[in-house]
């Protein structure tokens, strides 16, 4: 190989993308006995911290565009799982608000974190270790965040 910094084996990006679809495909057989979608997992859980969010607040939270959001919306809102409807402030904006089905499911979830951790921690890895890397992904986020809003569109 002419370049050794282009071995894949070298690269942090394929790391990072292997461990987050492992992360994403371990939490399928929960989704499914669910009937959801990590994505809408995600969104889930932003409407369980704070109902009645404007779209806007789920796509920037979510790190997510807008014409990737709204199919979701439409499909948990098949789903019954939340209703979008017009902010009386502002017409432009929708306001997703959670159903009863929607905050029911919030109590079927609760201990899918749990679960998850449980395996990792019977398959090698403590809690500590865990725990220890929150706060380097979350600096690893901001830094590329910032890398991003500095890059020409």
């Amino acid at each position: 190989m002419a370049f050794p910094q282009l071995k894949l084996d070298n690269q942090l990006c394929f790391r990072l993308y292997t461990a987050a679809r492992l992360v994403t495909s371990s939490y399928t057989p929960y989704f499914k006995e669910f009937g959801i979608t990590y994505p809408q997992y995600l969104v889930m859980m932003l409407l369980w911290e704070k109902d009645n969010r404007i779209i806007s607040e789920i796509t920037e939270r979510l790190n997510l565009e807008t014409n990737t959001v709204t199919p979701l919306l439409q499909r948990m809102e098949k789903q019954g799982l939340i209703v979008r409807q017009k902010s009386q402030a502002d017409s432009r904006q929708r306001i997703i608000s959670l159903t009863g089905e929607g905050k029911r499911l919030e109590d079927k979830m609760k201990d899918v974190p749990n679960c998850l951790a449980q395996k990792i921690m019977g398959n090698g890895m403590s809690i500590e270790e865990l725990q220890a890397m929150v706060p380097l992904l979350d600096k690893f986020i901001n830094v590329f965040s910032n890398i991003e809003k500095d890059q020409p569109r």
